[in-house]
């Protein structure tokens, strides 16, 4: 039954694709290409003392170990949490190993709270090495501000991090040992994503019907349009190499709650080797994302991305999509 589906779905697909192929310019016009330049604001970052200072370039080679790239928008009251919990963290692990550095970047994303001044008190208490503050001048969504983020990171390694602390941040050795688990990087190109998948009997347990629903649906459409064999796409918990980093980064159009599988499909383009590794997640009160409008949101931008790839709209360098 499995097999008749995929076959037919390649079936449709293709003939979808030579009808559209027609229409790519009508296309590209109603579902306009996502691009992220930064506002001359967005090109620097304050030091502790109130200095300007320039954001490297995604071009410059890593200068540390780890860069925490933490999408933040209204967070001033949950980002201390996770920002306690993640300094101590690596403080800690500073002092056993001086060799490793770090720098956390919180990318507050056009906020209308105070998400930036309670950043910048981190930044006053460990310093502009330790601590950035990217503050975009208008919301992007959270897969803009991890872009800006990514791209103007310094680390060898890049972990995406929820600014609502809902996955421990010690579980960073976990998708560093998943990381390193990999034993083929092409180009040092890997990726590893924290997982709830392992939770999902339990939450289900514990949602309403509707809710169940919405979720199923949601990973049947990244299964059937964008991304297959990694159960949960979704948790914020993501370790990249550099070179991975940049490469899906770099070629990035969602800005919304789906650049997760944008990123995801992306990376399985380049045959870049992704492992996913489970994770300790809470669910923390003061969520953005709505229930029914997001993954409405998330299933309509799910057909955008197959449909703009399937088109040519959206191309990837040296990449032919067989789709």
């Amino acid at each position: 039954c499995c097999n008749f589906i995929i076959i037919n779905s390649h079936i449709i697909f293709r003939k979808i694709k030579m009808i559209l192929t027609a229409l790519i310019p009508h296309i590209t016009v109603v579902f306009p290409i996502f691009t992220s330049t930064h506002h001359e604001k967005e090109k620097h970052f304050l030091t502790a003392d109130g200095k300007e200072e320039s954001f490297p370039s995604r071009m410059d080679p890593p200068s540390l170990e780890l860069s925490v790239v933490v999408p933040s928008y209204n967070e001033e009251l949950r980002l201390p949490v996770m920002m306690d919990e993640a300094m101590e963290y690596l403080e800690k692990r500073q002092k056993k190993n001086p060799s490793f550095t770090y720098e956390v970047i919180v990318v507050d994303d056009g906020s209308k709270d105070k998400t930036t001044e309670v950043a910048m008190k981190y930044t006053k208490n460990y310093g502009a090495q330790k601590v950035r503050v990217l503050t975009l001048v208008k919301n992007r969504g959270k897969g803009g501000a991890v872009r800006m983020g990514t791209l103007s990171s310094r680390g060898r390694l890049i972990l995406m991090a929820d600014a609502d602390g809902a996955t421990k941040f010690a579980d960073i050795e976990k998708v560093e040992e998943g990381l390193e688990s990999i034993s083929e990087k092409p180009d040092n190109m890997a990726i590893s994503c924290g997982s709830r998948a392992h939770l999902e009997k339990e939450s289900v347990a514990q949602r309403s019907l509707f809710r169940t629903f919405l979720m199923f649906g949601f990973h049947f459409l990244v299964w059937f349009f964008c991304v297959r064999g990694i159960k949960d796409t979704q948790c914020g918990f993501k370790l990249f190499t550099r070179e991975a980093a940049l490469k899906t980064f770099s070629s990035l159009h969602v800005e919304r709650w789906a650049f997760d599988v944008e990123l995801l499909f992306i990376a399985q383009c380049f045959d870049i080797p992704v492992v996913e590794v489970a994770v300790n997640w809470t669910e923390i009160e003061g969520s953005k994302l709505v229930p029914f409008w997001s993954w409405l949101q998330m299933g309509r931008d799910l057909v955008f991305i197959r449909l703009r790839y399937l088109t040519g709209a959206w191309r990837l360098d040296g990449v032919h999509l067989n789709i």
